[in-house]
């Protein structure tokens, strides 16, 4: 595994946890960034089961996150995290050095230099 220093909260690994079993890969999630439809700058995450084409991100309490080796360095020092409520949940992604945060918290853009 590469050392980039992403954190993933506790509520987060448990819903990973949940969500890879469900997705019939236990202990196994991917992450990637997608650009947004518009062309706009936005990036935003998109976790799903199993580790696709991915190597390996991160490990903790049972969960294994997988991401493209092209993006490992735009995910360097960032946290997952996950909020739940009553009316449903969500991942949310803090924001790297030099990018701003989108509105839903799920995604971020690179500041214009």
């Amino acid at each position: 595994m590469i050392p980039i220093n992403f954190t993933i909260s506790k509520t987060a690994t448990t819903e990973l946890i949940r969500q890879s079993a469900f997705g019939g890969t236990p202990g196994e999630m991917h992450i990637d960034l997608l650009p947004d439809s518009f062309g706009e700058g936005w990036l935003y995450i998109r976790l799903r089961p199993g580790k696709l084409t991915g190597i390996p991100l991160t490990r903790t309490d049972g969960i294994t996150l997988f991401a493209p080796s092209e993006q490992i360095s735009l995910l360097r020092d960032l946290t997952l995290d996950y909020f739940g409520d009553l009316s449903g949940g969500g991942f949310l992604i803090s924001t790297p050095k030099g990018a701003e945060t989108s509105v839903c918290g799920s995604g971020f853009r690179m500041e214009s230099t």
